[in-house]
């Protein structure tokens, strides 16, 4: 044997032991989806070795692939021998491997980048792709980490955390929304203004913690009543806001009536006192003479004071 293919022989040697070596994980198909080459990242992540692996068809060899998805992308490879990217964003894994990394332990399966090689033969012809697959677990769970951290800062932002509602700020914010999108569609809205009648009493006669009691009780009676389309929010102290989109101001009154009602009707505990209050309502609908949003809160703060006025404990409708 000369030294040329002694050499030839050592070099394949090597590139067979860097391919069954690296911390890739590298498959190699024909046209046909037969699988050609099954390197030991695959054999010790999926528990197959490569015997029983080569020369089976891949997607019969595990059926759990998105057969035609991916087909579409390795015809793609095929017809413009190019390769294709497949980051975890797009699809989390491709191959459903455990996850071994102690770092990202609390992820259930390996987070996976894809890229499709087109192979060319002697010929120059493109009858194979190489399958590489990294894993990206701990970049993945990092980024999904900080984005629920984000989502979490961010409902933290909005939220008043003693009631779990809106705070003053956003609940602004969605009213001047709310108000900007009346004056494009001239969709009706209504809105409703409430605080808790006698509230001073309450901290005075209690305590300042049987107050926060009651008025996380009354926030939970108004989100038992809001829809879903509804936005309700915290104004300040005992102080409350409820934006009813898609309602005009007499089914708005008949919302703030059954919230008065419910109200009304609550006991609240605070250790071995019960407590029982009421509030007093004002609603404002939304029509072409309100000239802002701060106009439309002054409506309905005018019509809450008018409900304090005739005695508490009472619903009115702004009349201009």
């Amino acid at each position: 044997m000369n030294g040329n293919a002694l050499n030839e022989i050592n070099d394949l040697h090597w590139t067979l032991g860097l391919i069954q070596n690296l911390e890739v994980g590298l498959v190699v198909i024909d046209r046909h989806a037969c699988i050609k080459l099954w390197n030991g990242f695959m054999a010790n992540h999926s528990g197959i070795p490569a015997q029983n692996v080569v020369g089976e068809n891949l997607f019969k060899k595990f059926p759990e692939l998105p057969e035609n998805w991916l087909n579409q992308k390795l015809e793609s490879v095929f017809l413009l021998r190019n390769p294709a990217y497949i980051s975890w964003e797009q699809r989390p894994y491709l191959f459903h491997f455990k996850n071994n990394r102690p770092i990202t332990g609390y992820s259930k399966f390996m987070y996976q980048n894809i890229t499709l090689i087109p192979l060319t033969s002697p010929t120059g012809d493109v009858d194979h792709i190489g399958i590489l697959i990294y894993d990206v677990t701990d970049t993945a769970t990092g980024q999904i980490a900080l984005e629920d951290a984000n989502k979490k800062l961010k409902k933290l932002s909005r939220e008043d955390r003693l009631t779990g509602l809106y705070n003053r700020g956003y609940w602004e914010e969605c009213l001047n929304q709310e108000y900007a999108r009346y004056s494009r569609t001239e969709s009706v809205s209504s809105l409703v203004m409430f605080d808790i009648d006698h509230f001073k009493k309450v901290n005075d006669t209690y305590g300042h913690q049987a107050g926060d009691e009651v008025i996380r009780v009354i926030s939970q009676a108004l989100q038992g009543q809001a829809r879903k389309t509804d936005i309700a929010g915290r104004y300040g102290g005992e102080e409350f806001g409820a934006i009813l989109t898609g309602t005009d101001g007499i089914n708005a009154m008949i919302f703030a009536e059954r919230l008065r009602e419910n109200v009304e009707s609550l006991t609240v505990q605070y250790g071995e006192h019960l407590i029982n209050c009421s509030i007093s309502l004002g609603v404002s609908e939304l029509n072409l003479e309100v000239q802002s949003a701060t106009a439309w809160l002054e409506q309905a703060d005018k019509a809450l004071y008018k409900s304090k006025q005739n005695g508490r404990n009472k619903v009115t409708l702004f009349d201009s």
